[in-house]
């Protein structure tokens, strides 16, 4: 298996078309996690070819980047790592600050806990609708002008906002959420990721693994759990659509998280495909979707699926 890369816009740096997404790893949210089984996951990350890791403060208040920062050490130049900042607090005194001086402490904090002397990228992890976006945009610039950061992004902007935070500094990657289960960033934020060669960054593109098929009946989590209430494909209607379109996919004679990933992987303007893992195997069997790609008639299938789908919400 060999891993594709696309360079990230405006630089020379490349990143793996299918990169390591670590919020499980922060275990709150998820139902816990193992730290031998994640570390174990990014060195299967590594054996595979990818390097991109995606984390986040926020991912188990600190775990998560706590347990990449353990998994890279003394092969830093493997990886790019992405982080972000924004979102302070604890449960629900969860807030949104994108502050200069709450972006500065939350820097200086996810240094240390990665152990690193610089953040390839560096995210908004959320707007902060408190703070002008102009205040946001200048003290990330001021982060890259001091060797902490190397890149900007973006993450959960609208295409307003992301043309508005444009005018400021210069946007390398914006992430977003993209799937068969959601694709509303098709209207307006990628024609406008495009228009402002900003690359696209996906997560949730296994829809909190849902489109990985391992569910074969509804499920109930704990009200704490994000596969609760983030990713909300679990039960009722929704859950029926799911496994409809779960169907169309088996026919392609593909593992059904490979033909999920790739359905993304393939779409203009996404230079890399974040997906979540728990331990090597998954890593590993994600990573091969990169060996194949979905064909123009297997693409024509999907959106045949979509737009029956969308008669029978009209028709009922």
């Amino acid at each position: 298996m060999k891993m594709k890369y696309k360079k990230i816009p405006g630089t020379d740096v490349e990143v793996s078309e299918i990169s390591l997404g670590t919020w499980v790893f922060g275990g709150a949210l998820w139902g816990g996690s193992n730290e031998d089984e994640c570390l174990g996951a990014v060195a299967a990350a590594a054996d595979c070819g990818i390097n991109l890791i995606d984390t986040a403060p926020f991912y188990g208040y600190g775990k998560s980047e706590k347990i990449v920062g353990k998994a890279i050490k003394g092969k830093r130049n493997q990886f790019v790592i992405a982080t972000k900042c924004g979102l302070v607090g604890r449960g629900k005194d969860v807030t949104y600050n994108l502050t200069p001086e709450s972006m500065r402490k939350e820097l200086e904090e996810s240094l240390r806990t990665l152990n690193v002397n610089c953040i390839d990228i560096y995210q908004c992890h959320w707007p902060d609708p408190n703070t002008p976006i102009e205040e946001t945009l200048l003290a990330l610039e001021n982060f890259k002008k001091e060797g902490k950061i190397r890149f900007i992004g973006v993450s959960n902007f609208c295409a307003e906002l992301l043309e508005e935070a444009s005018e400021f500094a210069e946007i390398n990657l914006l992430q977003s959420p993209y799937s068969l289960l959601n694709r509303s960033i098709e209207e307006e934020i990628l024609p406008m990721a495009r228009k402002r060669d900003v690359g696209v960054i996906t997560y949730g593109s296994l829809g909190g693994g849902i489109l990985s098929g391992k569910y074969q009946s509804e499920s109930v989590f704990a009200k704490a759990d994000v596969r609760k209430f983030f990713y909300d494909y679990y039960s009722g209607e929704a859950f029926k659509e799911t496994k409809e379109l779960l169907a169309v996919l088996e026919g392609f004679g593909h593992p059904l998280n490979q033909s999920a990933i790739n359905w993304v992987r393939q779409q203009e303007g996404v230079i890399s495909t974040i997906v979540g893992c728990r331990n090597a195997k998954q890593v590993q069997s994600n990573a091969h979707a990169i060996t194949w790609e979905l064909t123009p008639e297997q693409f024509a299938s999907i959106e045949k699926y979509f737009t029956l789908e969308e008669e029978d919400h009209v028709g009922a």
